[in-house]
């Protein structure tokens, strides 16, 4: 593989069912050249002994957390160092937002925090496929992502906008992302 020059990564993040996978594709396809990293997939691919994300979370429960997040660092790195823009998406509230920004340390960065507001979390769960909130509610996270999580990067109330809507105020606001 040619390496064609460092490119960024931009993390994508926000409580569930605020959008994180569909933005982050959505972002990554209006790029000319980029990936989408799934944080999740790496949860996924635990087949055996995976911790449960209910809570209270065991220490094993954030070992895996951290271990995921490293993971998606040293995938979007590898990306980035290959000239691919790295779109990132998973669940980095509270201190793992501050981690993850820790881990890509050295890499140009973008930060977007989705917000919807907690009854929009609400709404978009119940009309998904899968459901999100079986052990916390929308408005635990909703605290989470207001009060624990560092307000740096982007941050979008996508309440009633469509993805669309999002990218482009992603794109049109692109520096007020940079970390």
């Amino acid at each position: 593989m040619t390496n064609a020059g460092t490119a960024e990564v931009v993390v994508v993040t926000g409580a569930m069912a605020s959008g994180k996978s569909t933005i982050a594709e959505a972002l990554a396809r209006s790029l000319p050249r980029a990936a989408h990293v799934h944080g999740d997939q790496f949860r996924r691919w635990i087949v055996s002994g995976a911790a449960s994300m209910e809570p209270p979370l065991t220490e094993e429960s954030v070992a895996q957390l951290q271990l995921r997040q490293s993971l998606a660092a040293q995938v979007a790195r590898g990306y980035a160092g290959a000239g691919i823009t790295a779109v990132v998406q998973d669940l980095y509230l509270g201190g793992l937002l501050d981690r993850m920004v820790s881990l890509l340390r050295g890499v140009p960065l973008r930060v977007v925090v989705l917000a919807p507001s907690a009854a929009e979390l609400e709404r978009r769960d119940a009309a998904r496929g899968k459901r999100g909130y079986t052990g916390w509610t929308a408005d635990q996270f909703d605290a989470e992502l207001r009060e624990a999580t560092p307000r740096i990067g982007l941050w979008i109330d996508s309440t009633g906008q469509s993805p669309e809507q999002t990218v482009a105020e992603i794109r049109t606001r692109w520096d007020d992302a940079l970390v």
